[in-house]
């Protein structure tokens, strides 16, 4: 951003913006103290553009709270190489988005409802889905497993920032991590 309000014309830039910065928005704050002129300062907009864009504060919340475009991005492989592939788009997409794509269902603070919206729609989205995609036993307790490898590998790049992780290519921390998220995939001891 040039410091300027982004224009209507800047259209996926500008909304990319807005959701990036209210993803970060009601992770770290709850949704009683969010508010959308914080939001368009954070993104670059005006708070007139993300009125435009989602209409009100509570639509704009249940777009970041939909995991599905993640889960989209995450799941886009075989299972054969799902491992490496999941390490790989959550590790590029933290990059490009500067946050998680899932870490928001644990960290995001906020009343009850908030947090249970979040929760469910993190195991229809996430855990279920790919649960589906599991062959053989397990495959819930597989897919909640493998939804904690991948949690605990976002949490632990954030929590060690600046470190390692964040100095390692998304090569390099697949190499290390996806053969233990790949053994839960294909549920090989």
């Amino acid at each position: 951003m040039t410091g300027q309000p982004a224009t209507g014309g800047d259209t996926e830039t500008g909304r990319d913006a807005i959701l990036r910065a209210a993803r970060r928005a009601f992770t770290l704050r709850p949704y009683a103290e969010v508010t959308m002129r914080s939001i368009a300062a954070d993104a670059g907009v005006s708070a007139s553009l993300i009125v435009k864009r989602f209409g009100s504060k509570e639509r704009l919340f249940h777009t970041v709270a939909d995991f599905e475009p993640a889960a989209d991005a995450l799941f886009a492989a075989p299972l054969e190489g799902l491992g490496r592939h999941l390490v790989l788009t959550m590790v590029r997409m933290r990059r490009e988005d500067q946050g998680d794509p899932l870490l928001r269902a644990v960290f995001s603070l906020g009343n009850v409802d908030e947090r249970t919206l979040l929760r469910e729609r993190f195991r229809e989205q996430v855990t279920s889905r790919l649960a589906g995609q599991l062959r053989g036993g397990d495959s819930e307790l597989r897919a909640e497993l493998i939804a904690g490898l991948l949690l605990g590998l976002g949490a632990t790049l954030s929590l060690h920032r600046p470190g390692a992780g964040e100095r390692a290519t998304p090569e390099q921390l697949a190499d290390l991590y996806a053969p233990a998220v790949q053994r839960m995939i294909t549920g090989s001891k």
